[in-house]
């Protein structure tokens, strides 16, 4: 899924428009909103996939032309109407025409109970564009506005979130600290909590995120948020180089429940066990640590204990060699998972660039597995799953000077529109194809967060910090492709023998 494009699928609250949040953890909790006043409409009612498709599109962009006066003004609609009209352009990443419906709700029906969902709208389009300096205010002013409404309570919160995008970080951390007490029993309370931990992180004030470790262990007690505020104890560890407390605060973990909810797994902490472990000088049990992360075909952290073995040498350099033979086998046998179609069109693409199109052929199959029919819930389309937004950066680039919806189902436009993006982040990210794939899902302004965050020039450590559940898998899948594809073919995509 291409940039930012999995926000609009994870996380739905039942606030009309809380269509993605800032860390997948989040949980629901009750509304605090006034029984007695009318509800507001069930965006999710609208949001299905009928709704995220061209001709949903067509249909509302039709009724559009129609409903418009001579002077291009909506004739009179109900806010109802201009509300579904609004999530069908969202959910298609039609921003402002979106923004003209949830406009047209506040200026028309100022008292009406969905105006509250209508600014959060404005504010998660602009958010979603990065224009973040024209979210804020509108964030700032629900918030003030609307504190009694989930709505508000969101916008006050997205405050936050956009001030952590403009590199505002402690004041980000301020305000998720005032969310915390104004709002205990908050929808986002859980992420409230766990944000101020970051945000203090990446405000260059570490020493400060310790206590909120320790106030969020003891406020989620025996919970999964619990957990992620000591596995975020665990990455603040690893950051700052205090090998013996990660050492520490990795064996609390892997002597914790790691289920459902919970932002680590068993072998992504080992890892950093060992890692920390190699670092403060004790090999050798590091080695032993690390040859206890399961190694397989789709094994990410796998793959780096058994780079990491290679590298320390000795015993532990046969005992790599051996994993990394298993894993060959097994590659080998899956060969035909693994196909390198497009490849003409992929090499013309990128031509004498440094992109290897091994990388591009991992992201693609984790995309749409080669169809380029497809089209995702969150409005991505074709082999590369661009959206209009991110396709629309780079198609002059390519000799386009308008995209068609169609020409996103051509194979040469949209390899052509992502080999463009892929580039650029290259240049942003250069030996770190992890940082990429994440950026491909998660949006480079998160990445580039994540990359300061970890602190060390280590793989397995930047991809601890990614924030956002669904990148992180993605970031897995889209590695293990690429470790397979390098394996099977040559970097000018022909089959090794």
């Amino acid at each position: 899924m291409s940039p930012l494009t999995h926000v609009l699928l994870v996380c739905a609250s039942t606030f009309a428009l809380s269509l993605a949040c800032v860390r997948t953890h989040e949980s629901p909790r009750a509304a605090q909103t006034n029984s007695a006043a009318p509800e507001p409409i069930a965006f999710a009612e609208f949001f299905t996939a009928d709704a995220q498709g061209d001709e949903a599109l067509a249909n509302v962009r039709s009724l559009d032309r129609a409903a418009r006066t001579a002077e291009g003004a909506f004739t009179q609609l109900p806010p109802e109407e201009h509300i579904r009209r609004a999530a069908v352009y969202h959910a298609n990443r039609a921003f402002d025409e979106a923004r003209a419906h949830w406009q047209a709700v506040i200026e028309r029906y100022p008292s009406d109970p969905n105006v509250p969902a209508a600014m959060f709208g404005i504010g998660r389009s602009l958010f979603q564009e990065r224009r973040y300096s024209d979210a804020l205010p509108v964030f700032q002013k629900l918030g003030d506005t609307y504190p009694q409404t989930l709505g508000g309570r969101d916008g006050f919160y997205y405050v936050a979130a956009t001030l952590l995008r403009m590199e505002r970080a402690q004041e980000a951390a301020a305000r998720y600290i005032e969310y915390t007490a104004r709002f205990p029993q908050g929808e986002r309370i859980e992420n409230a909590y766990l944000n101020v931990i970051d945000s203090l992180r990446e405000a260059g004030r570490p020493e400060e995120a310790l206590p909120w470790v320790a106030r969020t262990r003891e406020r989620f007690a025996a919970t999964p948020t619990a957990t992620n505020a000591l596995f975020a104890r665990l990455r603040l560890d690893v950051s700052r180089g205090d090998w013996e407390t990660a050492v520490r605060t990795a064996d609390e973990l892997l002597r914790t429940p790691l289920g459902r909810g919970v932002q680590t797994s068993s072998s992504e902490v080992a890892y950093l066990k060992a890692y920390s472990l190699e670092r403060a000088g004790r090999k050798e049990q590091a080695a032993q640590v690390y040859l206890s992360i399961p190694e397989g075909v789709n094994s990410y952290y796998g793959g780096l204990a058994t780079a990491r073995l290679g590298a320390l040498g000795g015993a532990s350099k046969s005992a790599a060699s051996k994993r990394a033979a298993s894993v060959q086998s097994q590659t080998s046998a899956a060969r035909a998972n693994y196909p390198a179609p497009f490849r003409e069109i992929i090499l013309r693409s990128i031509g004498k660039r440094k992109l290897d199109p091994r990388l591009l052929l991992s992201i693609m199959r984790q995309e749409s597995g080669f169809n380029p029919r497809v089209k995702s819930g969150a409005a991505a389309r074709g082999l590369m799953q661009l959206t209009v937004d991110t396709a629309s950066r780079y198609s002059a680039r390519i000799g386009v000077e308008t995209l068609r919806d169609e020409d996103f189902y051509r194979p040469e436009i949209s390899i052509g529109l992502s080999t463009e993006y892929l580039l650029e982040l290259l240049g942003m990210f250069p030996d770190l194809p992890e940082a990429i794939a994440a950026s491909y899902n998660g949006g480079e302004d998160s990445v580039a967060r994540w990359v300061k965050r970890a602190g060390q020039k280590d793989p397995g450590v930047f991809a601890s910090e990614v924030g956002f559940t669904e990148t992180k898998d993605y970031v897995f899948k889209v590695m293990s492709n690429y470790r397979a594809y390098k394996q099977l073919y040559t970097e000018d995509l022909r089959p090794r023998r």
